[in-house]
C-alpha cells in the first residue's frame, strides 16, 4: 500500500468516507491496554467487517467513476490481463475515485481504488503495476497490521472501550477516520519491497510486462511537494526502479 497522504476536499473524513452502514460491534474494553490487546488480536473476519464498512464508508463520501465512464472502462480493461476476480479469497472491487491526487489503496475484502490523479500520469502497465504493488500488501499480511493499527488509534481516541460487557462501537464518523489511518499508514522498507516484488511475480506469472513497476518508480521521482503523496515516505523511487530493472534483467 503506499498511501501518505490526505486526499483533499472530496475525502471529507481526510482520506475516507461515509455510507449509511451498521456501527461495527468489537467487544468491550476495559481500558487502553485492554483496547491494544483486542486490536493486536483482530481475527481475519474481524478485519474485513472493518474493511467492508470503512470501504463503504469511503465510497458514499466521495464522487466514484461510473461504470460506464472513461476511468471505468480503462481500469477494467488495464486490470483484466491480471486473470484476478478474487485476491485474498475475496471478489476484487476495484473503483476508480474522481479525485486529482497520485494514490491508490487496496483492503482485504478486496476493496481497489485507483485515483484519477494516478490514471492520469500513468499508462496501463504502470497501473497494474500499482494495482499489483497493493494486492502485495495484502496478501503479504501488511495490510492487516495495518487495519489493527488503525483501530486501535481510532477506537482509543473515540473512547470505544467500556467496563464489563458493554458493546464497543464504531460510528460512521469513526470508520471514516479509521479508513484514513488505513490510507495513511506507514510500511518499512523491507515490506515495500517485498510488495514490489509481489507485483512482480503477479505480472510474470501472467507474462505481462513488468516494465511498468520500473517506469512508474521513475515517474514518481519526478514529482514534487504534495503530489508525491502516494509513495512520500517509501524506500527511494530511484532504488525501488533499479531492483526491479536488475530483476528483469536476470529472468528476461
Amino acid at each position: 500500500m503506499g498511501i501518505k497522504h490526505s486526499v483533499g476536499t472530496l475525502l471529507m473524513c481526510s482520506a475516507l468516507a461515509c455510507h449509511a452502514v451498521q456501527p461495527v460491534d468489537l467487544g468491550g474494553f476495559a481500558n487502553s491496554a485492554s483496547l491494544a490487546i483486542k486490536a493486536a488480536t483482530l481475527t481475519d473476519a474481524e478485519v474485513v467487517d472493518l474493511a467492508n464498512k470503512s470501504c463503504a464508508e469511503l465510497d458514499s463520501q466521495n464522487k466514484i467513476a461510473a461504470p460506464g465512464s472513461k476511468y471505468a472502462k480503462r481500469l477494467a480493461a488495464a486490470l483484466k490481463p491480471l486473470n484476478m476476480r478474487k485476491f485474498n479469497g475475496k471478489q476484487l472491487d476495484a473503483k476508480v475515485y474522481l479525485v486529482t491526487e497520485v494514490n491508490a489503496f487496496a483492503m482485504d475484502n478486496g476493496c481497489i481504488r485507483v485515483f484519477a490523479g494516478l490514471m492520469d500520469i500513468m499508462n496501463d502497465d504502470e497501473i497494474r503495476a500499482v494495482v499489483g504493488h497493493e494486492i502485495g500488501h495484502v496478501l503479504l499480511g501488511h495490510s492487516k497490521k495495518s487495519m489493527q493499527t488503525a483501530y486501535s488509534l481510532q477506537a482509543a481516541r473515540s473512547a470505544a472501550g467500556a467496563a464489563g460487557t458493554t458493546a464497543a462501537t464504531l460510528s460512521q464518523s469513526d470508520l471514516g477516520d479509521l479508513g484514513q489511518k488505513f490510507i495513511q499508514a506507514q510500511f518499512s522498507q523491507t515490506q515495500e519491497t517485498a510488495a514490489d516484488d509481489q507485483s512482480y511475480g503477479i505480472l510474470y506469472k501472467e507474462k505481462l510486462s513488468r516494465q511498468g513497476l520500473v517506469t512508474l518508480f521513475q515517474k514518481l521521482a519526478t514529482l514534487n511537494g504534495s503530489e508525491r503523496s502516494m509513495f512520500s515516505s517509501h524506500p527511494s523511487s530511484p532504488d525501488r526502479a533499479q531492483h526491479i530493472q536488475s530483476r528483469i534483467d536476470k529472468d528476461g
